[in-house]
């Protein structure tokens, strides 16, 4: 029979009894170490995520060195390059689990260097590599493994210190996806251009892991959270804090709204990074240069960065899971009013128009999904539950992108001209399947999203009722 006790730990942390430094009297040292540990957490992203939402500026390339027959790339499909992303993105997610027990067992610094340290070998790596498994492994596999362990203290550490300002917090931090973009899209380009995309690597890694490094200094737990890990990692010999990952509660993990927040998180993500990775590539089927190629990246990641913080700022005021189902339901009207016409137009300037709009609206509205989701889940599960959740939904969004990114690169078609030469290796029509799949892929995510927040209002006593949360 279910005891008061068991029925209070399903149950999430009410926003005001969160144990969050935020809530103690407000000094200019502790404004000070809000913001410090703010602006760390975005340097990770900006550096680590930030710079694989540039790497459309990678795929344009070597899909034109596929037709070079003495490249890396030489004879590879639009999918087969498009697993060196995928691939990058899903162990960014996928080793969670992982980053998220070592960052509350040790020292976040210490993770962090880690990381770092497998970013720029990863880096340099793929810069001396010959053939595209070795790209697949190295620029994909481990230079995701290393970003992801960066990666989660950035995005589990600061939601502890806030209450309050949560939403704006986490926007602020994971708008350096689109600041890191905006930034690394054209000095992508322009150093591939002046010094080959080997040196490229070489260059973006060795920045990286070095800004990477220097923000682990400043990433902590808070003091009452350090208190909590301290009495929770007592027990555990060395090995087991290396090997053993922090499992979710069994009434969680089996609860209705656990599995309504997986499902959104895996459909989301295995729609969200399909445009990210092919605007480059498609904006050459518009007629547009590579120059303006990698501008278009640019431009949709500055979007992406100031949607995060406004829709952050928005969330704290409307409710965290009110804004997450609001954008995602915009999100998903996206792919099929916008992308799917531009695809399907009959003149190249219609195309541009509908892709443009395309840009700006799912920018704003799919972005802020990433922004919003580590705030709902300590909304839905509570502070005490919030870190082996969050490893775990990370967790399963990187394996639905290596699902999802994928089958929509195979759905991709190329076209040839009468010679067996391609002249941009696909037309715009050739991505109506995938725009097809990623707006049905939102959509199913918008439903899973509304799920969450029916079972948040009907599922406790703590937020029966309310329609702000």
């Amino acid at each position: 029979m279910p005891t008061q006790a068991d029925a209070l730990e399903l149950q999430p942390a009410a926003t005001s009894t969160l144990p969050s430094p935020e809530g103690q009297p407000c000094s200019s040292r502790n404004k000070m170490q809000h913001a410090f540990i703010v602006v760390a957490a975005t340097v990770i992203v900006i550096c680590g995520p930030g710079l694989l939402f540039a790497y459309g500026v990678f795929q344009e390339l070597f899909e034109s060195l596929s037709y070079d027959e003495s490249s890396p790339f030489s004879g590879a499909s639009t999918a087969q390059i498009d697993l060196i992303g995928t691939l990058s993105v899903s162990f960014m997610f996928m080793a969670g689990p992982f980053a998220t027990a070592w960052c509350k067992r040790y020292r976040p610094r210490y993770v962090i260097w880690l990381g770092a340290a497998i970013f720029l070998l990863a880096s340099m790596l793929a810069s001396v590599s010959a053939h595209l498994w070795q790209f697949q492994l190295t620029q994909g596999l481990l230079l995701g493994v290393g970003i992801c362990i960066t990666y989660m203290p950035a995005v589990s550490i600061p939601p502890t210190w806030f209450d309050r300002r949560r939403g704006l917090a986490m926007g602020i931090v994971l708008a350096g996806t689109g600041i890191g973009g905006v930034f690394w899209a054209p000095v992508l380009r322009a150093l591939i251009s002046k010094a080959g995309f080997r040196n490229t690597l070489r260059i973006s890694g060795a920045i990286c892991s070095t800004f990477m490094a220097m923000a682990g200094l400043v990433l902590e737990w808070p003091p009452s959270r350090k208190a909590a890990l301290a009495v929770e990692n007592a027990s555990l010999s060395r090995t087991a804090s290396i090997f053993t990952i922090s499992l979710v509660d069994w009434k969680v993990a089996t609860s209705r709204k656990f599995v309504a927040h997986a499902l959104g998180a895996m459909l989301q993500s295995a729609a969200y990074y399909t445009p990210v990775f092919f605007f480059a590539s498609y904006t050459r089927t518009l007629g547009y240069s590579q120059a303006t190629s990698a501008s278009f990246i640019a431009l949709s990641t500055a979007i992406n960065a100031i949607g995060k913080v406004l829709i952050g700022y928005a969330a704290d005021r409307i409710g965290r899971l009110n804004a997450l189902f609001l954008t995602t339901m915009v999100s998903s009207v996206t792919a099929p009013a916008l992308w799917l016409p531009s695809c399907l137009s009959s003149t190249q300037s219609e195309g541009r128009c509908f892709f443009i709009a395309f840009i700006v609206f799912y920018g704003i509205f799919a972005s802020a999904y990433a922004a919003l989701f580590p705030t709902s889940l300590v909304e839905v599960f509570g502070v005490q539950h919030f870190a082996s959740v969050n490893g775990v939904l990370y967790m399963a969004r990187g394996v639905a992108t290596l699902v999802g990114t994928p089958l929509a690169g195979a759905l991709i078609h190329r076209s040839k001209h009468v010679d067996g030469k391609a002249s941009v290796g696909v037309t715009s029509r050739g991505y109506e399947n995938a725009s097809i799949l990623v707006g049905c892929l939102l959509v199913a995510a918008t439903l899973a999203v509304l799920w969450v927040r029916i079972e948040a209002t009907l599922g406790t006593n703590v937020h029966r009722g309310k329609w702000r949360l």
